[in-house]
């Protein structure tokens, strides 16, 4: 879906955040959502999906679907932060996996380390049950499309 920045714009200030989940198809299909608070800021949810199983044994969401979840994160909450309507084009992803993903919700924040004008890093931490817990941490840079 293309969309213009006074569409955005309008998105952001509605504070719609389905809306801007629809501008990131892989996000849109992973059923990611996510919402604001002043204390926390973007707070991003994967809700559990039978179908993102990896290994059925333990059962664990598998690896993929965790890396892509947080790196749909990352890419919303920099849209959501430089107000842009451009997609950021991601250059590389280090991803930490530390705990198994559990048949259940997971979460992610985002953490901006640096803002520049063409790149942007990114800290991403994911848990389910217990934020002090986390699952996996990912560290990724971004190329910024500046309009």
């Amino acid at each position: 879906m293309e969309a213009s920045r006074d569409y955005f714009a309008a998105v952001r200030e509605e504070k719609n955040y389905q809306k801007a989940i629809e501008l990131v198809p892989y996000a849109k299909l992973l059923g990611i959502s996510f919402s604001e608070s002043e204390k926390e800021g973007l707070l991003f949810h994967l809700p559990f999906d039978q179908k993102n199983i990896g290994n059925t044994m333990l059962p664990a969401i598998h690896g993929g679907v965790i890396a892509g979840f947080m790196e749909n994160a990352a890419v919303i909450h920099l849209m959501w932060a430089m107000e842009s309507v451009s997609m950021p084009k991601i250059i590389d992803f280090n991803i930490d996996y530390t705990l198994s993903g559990r048949p259940e919700d997971t979460y992610a924040s985002c953490n901006i380390v640096k803002l520049g004008k063409r790149i942007a890093n990114v800290q991403i931490e994911a848990w389910q049950s217990n934020r002090d817990k986390v699952i996996a941490v990912a560290r990724s840079h971004f190329k910024l499309i500046i309009e």
